[in-house]
Parts: structure tokens; C-alpha cells; sequence
């Protein structure tokens, strides 16, 4: 039997992330006792399909068995394994060699951490590294994307540019700096995919010359902005941001912790524009949410000027305990054969394709906006005006209501706080998946807006 105490040592002990603290005391926690295929199974019993990979992550959905398998195996065999000093573990060392030729060209270096937001502080401590060690120590200050999502962590929130993410922590620190979102729903300059990447451009270059060509590092941004309400950009906005980057004499990142490993229907989203970063970050799909593990990857130049800055006995001062941990990179190991040989990206694009068709008829709905995504990621907006877009009275909370309406029907997704609603399906999704999906999709929007309309 279930043990409901364990709801009562929840309210009491654990601090959860993004939630306001108080409700929880109230509301206590949903406890999800186990798993199978694309559906979750709450302590009551009750099946959920889960619409959003736990945190758009089980990109392999649940019960895989040869991830397990793997992780069992390196677990009898070898259950840790330092990467430090000059140790290695055999599958740490085949997920490097792998990650390095299936990213965009020239990505060939791998650091390894636990999750996303300290790949993203990994990628900072890099270029800072960098230019530091290529006599350019002025060149401190990072641009981010509004809306952006860049980790928690304390380096990482301040290029998050999200309220909640900044609120009483003292971020961002002087050196981070944000331009607008290609949020070509209600952007400044209207929906027109060649006026919002051109006025993106004309941003990021009016920021660099506002700091100084000379004290910038980097910009970072996520190829589909997911935490910020799932923003696609123009087509071109990868490439564009590329050349302008060259041009203005700043590294690259791109953060693929959220769109890698078939989330857009390729393994990586640079694929989509041929676009190749000077850093990637990536977690989440890597092991399939399965077990933490993250990966930082580097161009060689980037490589090679640290490396030649320890040249005289200096060690590279940067790592994690857990980094490149044996059982983490046996498991990504197999979810990486699942992706690539076992045809799960490819079954992404193919559902994903019928997925956006079935959420895009949403949109004859009164009060929803705007649907939205790339493969098997994907938002909808709701307002209370679509003329205006105006978006939903606050204290409202329609998309919260959904949300509810369906967890009571069996289906759970995420609601943002300002009203749209995010979906980040597994890729190994069926198209009976996704009908069964918006039938209790489509039935819990019209109640929640028929009780507040």
C-alpha cells in the first residue's frame, strides 16, 4: 500500500524547483510511483501520458530495456571511475569519440558535467579560458536572447532571462546582457520571418558596439527558446546569428540541452541550417533523462589554445566528480544507438510532422493564439483576444486550467505561466499516441475556456 506519509515528508523536507513554496506547503506534491512507454503511473495508480518527457528529457520514452541493460551491466562491472588527472573509462572514452563526429563539423572536444546548467557555466569557464589564454582578458561580457533559458545555476540564471530565474538571486552580473527574442508572434516588428531576423542582427550589433567589440566574448542562444514558451524562430536564425558572430569577432554558443537528440527531428537543430557553433551544450536527451550526465563540446581552435596555455606544466583547473561517469556514459551510449540505429530520431521527424498537423487545428479555437514547434517540441499560445493577443487576465490562470482538465483525463504537459501551453512528446510517440493526445487536449481546453468565458 501506498505510504501517505511520504506527502507530508515531501511538504516538510524537499525544496522543489519552480514552484511558489507556499502553494506546495498547501497543494503537496503529485508522486509519480512508475513508468511505462509514453505513460506515468501516480502513487494512486492512475496512468498519465506523459506529454513533455518527465522535463524534455525521455526523449526514448520510458522501460527502454537495453538502457537499463546498460546501466546494470557497468554498474556490476565499473561504477565509478574518475576522469581526473589522466583515468578514463572505456565508455566515457567511445561517447566522446561518438558525440564528436555525429555533432556539427568541427565540434571535437568534449568536457562532461551532470546536467545542463553546468554545461552552460563549463561553456563560460571555457571561453573565459580562452581568451585569457589568447591575450585577450578584456573580453568578458556574454549576450543572451530575452526569454532565454540557460540553467539555474549561478552563473547560468544571470543568461536565463527569465524573471522568476533572476528575483532576489542579484542576476544578471554586470557582464551579462540580453537583446530581444525572435518572438515572431509578438514581436516589435510584427510576425515577418525577414523583419525579425533582421532586426535581431541589427540588436546583437548594436549591443556588441554598445559594450565594445573588444570586451565581448559570446553570444549564447537555444536554436528553439523552450523554457521561454517554446519560441521557433525564423528559419535562418541559427545562420544568421553565425555570420553576425563572425563579423563582430565573438564565439558562438548554442544550447542544445533542450532541442538535442531528435527533439527537432534531427539529431542536433544546428543540422537543420548547417550551422556549426564554436561551443554546444547539451544533457536531457543525452542518456534520456535516465541518469544525469551533460557534455560541453569545443571547436579544436578553442581546444588548442587551451591546451598550449598549459604547455609549460599548468593543468587545466576545471571539472566535476561525476564528470564522465562510467554508468552516465554507458547508458547515452545506448540511448545514442536508439536514436541513430534504431530509428528513434527518424520516428520523431515522422510523428512530429503528423503531431504539429493535429495541433495546428487548435487553432480554429477561439482562444488559442497561436500553435507552434519543430518536431516533436511544440507550444500553444492562448489568449482572450486573438485580433489583439491579448493575453488571458492573470489571475485567471487558463493555462494552469488546462493543465488541470487534463491530468484529470490523463494527460500531462507543461503550463508556463504566461499562458502557453508546452509539449515535448518522447520520439517514440505513435500516431494513435498523438490522436488519443489531442482528444483529451482539444476536451480540456474547450472546459477550461467555457469556465472562464
Amino acid at each position: 500500500m501506498y505510504d501517505h506519509s511520504l506527502i507530508q515528508q515531501d511538504r516538510q523536507h524537499w525544496v522543489h524547483p519552480v514552484v511558489q513554496l507556499r502553494e506546495h506547503e498547501q497543494r503537496g506534491a503529485t508522486v509519480w510511483a512508475a513508468a511505462e512507454g509514453i505513460y506515468l503511473i501516480d502513487n494512486n495508480g492512475k496512468r498519465v501520458q506523459d506529454a513533455f518527457s518527465g522535463l524534455w528529457c525521455v526523449n526514448a520514452g520510458y522501460g527502454q530495456q537495453s538502457l537499463i541493460d546498460a546501466a546494470t551491466r557497468q554498474l556490476q562491472k565499473l561504477p565509478y571511475g574518475t576522469g581526473y588527472f589522466h583515468f578514463a573509462n572505456e565508455p566515457a572514452i567511445r561517447l566522446a569519440s561518438r558525440l564528436a563526429r555525429l555533432a556539427p563539423k568541427g565540434l571535437s572536444r568534449v568536457l562532461f558535467g551532470q546536467g545542463g546548467s553546468d554545461a552552460v557555466d563549463t561553456a563560460v569557464r571555457v571561453v573565459r579560458y580562452f581568451f585569457n589564454a589568447t591575450g585577450r582578458p578584456e573580453k568578458k561580457h556574454f549576450i543572451g536572447l530575452q526569454r532565454g533559458y540557460h540553467g539555474s545555476s549561478s552563473t547560468g540564471s544571470g543568461l536565463t532571462a527569465l524573471p522568476a530565474f533572476h528575483r532576489y538571486f542579484d542576476v544578471p552580473a554586470a557582464q551579462q546582457h540580453h537583446i530581444p527574442s525572435p518572438y515572431a508572434y509578438r514581436h516589435i516588428d510584427g510576425p515577418d520571418a525577414a523583419a525579425v531576423l533582421e532586426s535581431t542582427v541589427a540588436a546583437l550589433e548594436a549591443k556588441v558596439e554598445e559594450i565594445g567589440a573588444e570586451r565581448v566574448a559570446a553570444f549564447i542562444c537555444e536554436p528553439i527558446q523552450g523554457s521561454g514558451g517554446v519560441i521557433v524562430p525564423p528559419p535562418g536564425f541559427l545562420r544568421a546569428m553565425r555570420d553576425a558572430c563572425d563579423r563582430l569577432g565573438i564565439l558562438l554558443i548554442v544550447d542544445e540541452v533542450i532541442t538535442g537528440f531528435g527533439r527537432t527531428g534531427k539529431l542536433f537543430a544546428c543540422e537543420h541550417e548547417n550551422v556549426s557553433p564554436d561551443i554546444m551544450t547539451v544533457a536531457k536527451g543525452l542518456t534520456s533523462g535516465y541518469v544525469p550526465m551533460s557534455a560541453t563540446l569545443v571547436s579544436e581552435d578553442v581546444y588548442q589554445a587551451m591546451a598550449d596555455a598549459g604547455s609549460e606544466g599548468e593543468v587545466f583547473g576545471h571539472g566535476q566528480t561525476y564528470a564522465g561517469h562510467p554508468v552516465s556514459a554507458a547508458v547515452a551510449n545506448a540511448a545514442l544507438d536508439l536514436y541513430v540505429e534504431g530509428g528513434l530520431v527518424e520516428n520523431g521527424a515522422a510523428v512530429g510532422r503528423y503531431f504539429l498537423e493535429q495541433l495546428k487545428t487548435l487553432e480554429e479555437l477561439p482562444h488559442v493564439g497561436e500553435v507552434r514547434g519543430m518536431g516533436m517540441l511544440a507550444a500553444i499560445e492562448l489568449v482572450a483576444d486573438k485580433s489583439s493577443k491579448v493575453r488571458p487576465p492573470k489571475g485567471q490562470q487558463l493555462g494552469q486550467r488546462v493543465l488541470a482538465c487534463a491530468m484529470e483525463e490523463g494527460l500531462v504537459f507543461r503550463a508556463f505561466n504566461d499562458d502557453i501551453l508546452g509539449f515535448a512528446p518522447s520520439l517514440n510517440y505513435t500516431r494513435a499516441d498523438v490522436d488519443s493526445m489531442m482528444e483529451i487536449l482539444r476536451f480540456s481546453l474547450n472546459k477550461a475556456v467555457a469556465e472562464n468565458y
